[in-house]
């Protein structure tokens, strides 16, 4: 079988394991970096390989506006276009029904979108959207689904939920129906649809579970505005629903704090734009909670980002170059705290992994997230 997902240890809802593809294994839990338009920007595939991502996550929305989701196929496939030869998984522009709202019109049958490059009108079906992703190449690709605001009330979270599910059913016809133009098996990721209504997470779930038998599960329309307690609650809910023995995705989710809560939930895999978003603002994750690299007192700090972190640019440049750099507009300095900021996620969860391997996950994520919230916010 070309995909397989086998939990080795787990302690609570925390699990560690290996989630099997046709492009070599992912150790979980694990973080995905985000290559939105094939590229994780200002990284190359070689900085992921160093950081150990072992998944990365392309965007069939944006893929499909530019180059085109045609000319990736005939260049080979998305592996080869970007030169990643590891597992990809690809978003299916579910998302952009949620964030470019002012540019979009849903019905029924699907969603018609203007592009926000020239103004074209594109309409995104469930049919249109798996050949898309046929033709980009992932190992596994997503249902396209109705994501909606996290605060939406119990009818507009039930009507989302329940025409994700319609459409999740015509996105497996078209996926059983058409032949891949990948030289590789592919799968299909159902997405858990509820908004934060607990009762209507688990309709969600049992609606996806009876349709087929998947190899995975996506959990869907979190961090979208809800209050975090919120995102957490419905996550233990997904835990307690979602089949134990495949593996959970929650979409979109990428700061620390979230990314050990998700795990204590039973998540095993995240994704999000926000590492290479706040490394090109100045923003870097560490340790002892967020840092500013632009902050005045860093001019002549001789110390490293973070003394616990091994990337590079920890363990090669000072807190004031890195300053230097981001304030004299030099790109390696976008570069380089981009490159931290994957490279603190990605190891953040190999550490978590191994302390659940070793039965002391529940002690360590206490100690982890008391030490990050511990600087007062205004040095952060």
């Amino acid at each position: 079988m070309p995909f397989s997902f086998n939990v080795l240890q787990s302690q609570g809802g925390a699990r560690a394991g290996v989630f099997a593809t046709p492009h070599g294994d992912v150790p979980t839990p694990a973080f995905m970096p985000v290559g939105t338009l094939a590229t994780v920007k200002a990284l190359d595939p070689d900085d992921l390989h160093c950081a150990g991502a072992s998944m990365v996550l392309s965007n069939a929305y944006h893929l499909h506006l530019r180059p085109g989701d045609e000319l990736i196929r005939d260049m080979g496939g998305l592996h080869r276009f970007m030169g990643w030869d590891g597992p990809l998984l690809t978003d299916s522009g579910g998302f952009q029904v949620f964030s470019l709202e002012t540019l979009r019109t849903i019905s029924e049958e699907g969603v018609e979108f203007r592009s926000h490059i020239n103004g074209d009108a594109k309409f995104f079906t469930p049919e249109t959207v798996i050949g898309i992703e046929r033709n980009i190449g992932a190992d596994v690709m997503m249902q396209f689904d109705h994501v909606i605001p996290g605060q939406s009330s119990e009818a507009a979270a039930r009507d989302a939920m329940e025409r994700s599910a319609r459409w999740l059913a015509r996105c497996l016809a078209a996926f059983e129906a058409g032949a891949p133009s990948a030289p590789f098996e592919q799968t299909l990721f159902p997405i858990v649809q509820g908004g934060i209504h607990p009762h209507l997470r688990r309709e969600s779930v049992q609606r996806i579970t009876e349709l087929a038998h998947w190899t995975g599960f996506g959990i869907g329309g979190l961090s979208v505005g809800e209050a975090k307690p919120d995102m957490y609650a419905m996550l233990e809910v997904a835990d307690e629903a979602i089949p134990r023995d495949r593996p959970r995705y929650l979409m979109g989710v990428g700061f620390p704090e979230d990314l050990i809560e998700g795990v204590r939930r039973g998540v095993d895999l995240f994704d999000c734009v926000a590492p290479t978003r706040m490394g090109r603002t100045g923003a870097v994750f560490t340790h002892d909670g967020r840092l500013n690299v632009k902050r005045a007192e860093l001019r002549a700090d001789p110390g490293p980002l973070d003394p616990d972190c091994d990337c590079p640019a920890c363990t090669r440049f000072s807190r004031a170059y890195l300053r230097h750099l981001f304030v004299s507009g030099e790109i390696l300095g976008l570069r380089l705290l981009s490159l931290h900021n994957v490279h603190f996620l990605i190891r953040l969860m190999r550490t978590a992994r191994e302390h659940i391997a070793s039965g002391t996950f529940d002690e360590w994520s206490a100690d982890w997230l008391v030490r990050y919230f511990a600087t007062p916010e205004i040095t952060r």
